[in-house]
């Protein structure tokens, strides 16, 4: 008897996850697809996967969500993810995934363009999941990514207006004017953020207040952006965006005639900390 294979696409609500999804329709029917969902995902990004199960013509499997972060942040001990200690990803993108699949053989297709061939997604450690790379064998680079979304007539999530990268609205990999735009676009989301790091800092401190001047505290082990807290950095909101709005304009004169989200992704790179996480961010 032939063992039979799960093929599975993860969607991270990003445009390359989601274009390879609709690249692999067709190709494989019996794909499965499915979203870690980390319970703090924006708005934008819950609405975007209900348009696609629409393109797609089957369900999105929603894995973690009875498990989201405020879960883990209780099992870490209030310790904010950060780029040196990722727990999100391995609790709440890779473990489910692994769960999900247990010891079936299974294929994972994996969104890493043919024009980022040397990035690095997840690859899995498993002997039972193998991973493939489409958009590499089939030479799909950005603006093939761009053009399977707008013949699907999905197009691009809405927060690609103001943020280049999908994740949870609170990742320590946004940039700084990405930030000012969450507190922008969702008030009351960018007010949850900064009540997760208050209470890290107040803990770190050991104070009722987190208004120290210990500048040892404010690195990536308790604060969402590096070198300042949210309230630091809202506070210089006309500073970061007039460097922004300098950036985009060199961005447009730099390269005529290509699309908005290419503008912001050039402009933003000028504000950048660090290279994303590819497992949520593809």
């Amino acid at each position: 008897m032939t063992e039979s294979v799960r093929h599975v696409c993860g969607i991270s609500g990003g445009k390359d996850s989601s274009a390879l999804a609709v690249h692999m329709r067709d190709r494989v029917p019996g794909m499965e697809y499915f979203f870690c969902d980390t319970g703090a995902e924006l708005p934008e990004t819950y609405e975007y996967l209900n348009k696609l199960e629409v393109v797609l013509g089957k369900p999105i499997a929603r894995l973690n969500a009875d498990r989201g972060f405020d879960h883990w942040f209780e099992v870490y001990r209030g310790t904010l993810p950060s780029p040196q200690v990722r727990w999100c990803t391995r609790q709440m993108k890779i473990k489910p995934l692994e769960e999900w699949l247990g010891d079936d053989v299974s294929v994972s297709y994996v969104a890493i363009r043919a024009d980022e061939s040397s990035r690095t997604g997840y690859v899995s450690t498993k002997p039972n999941i193998t991973t493939v790379f489409p958009f590499i064998e089939d030479d799909v680079d950005h603006a093939g990514v761009l053009r399977i979304l707008d013949e699907a007539g999905v197009g691009l999530p809405e927060y690609y207006e103001w943020r280049t990268r999908s994740g949870c609205y609170f990742c320590f990999y946004q940039r700084k004017a990405e930030w000012v735009g969450l507190s922008e676009r969702h008030p009351e989301l960018f007010a949850r953020a900064v009540a997760i790091e208050s209470k890290v800092l107040t803990d770190a401190s050991g104070a009722g207040d987190v208004s120290y001047q210990d500048n040892a505290m404010k690195g990536r082990d308790f604060t969402w952006s590096q070198g300042e807290t949210l309230v630091e950095l809202i506070g210089r909101k006309d500073e970061i965006m007039a460097r922004h709005d300098l950036a985009m304009e060199r961005a447009k004169t730099t390269r005529r005639n290509i699309p908005l989200v290419e503008v912001l992704a050039d402009a933003l790179d000028d504000d950048d900390d660090s290279a994303a996480c590819a497992v949520c961010a593809l």
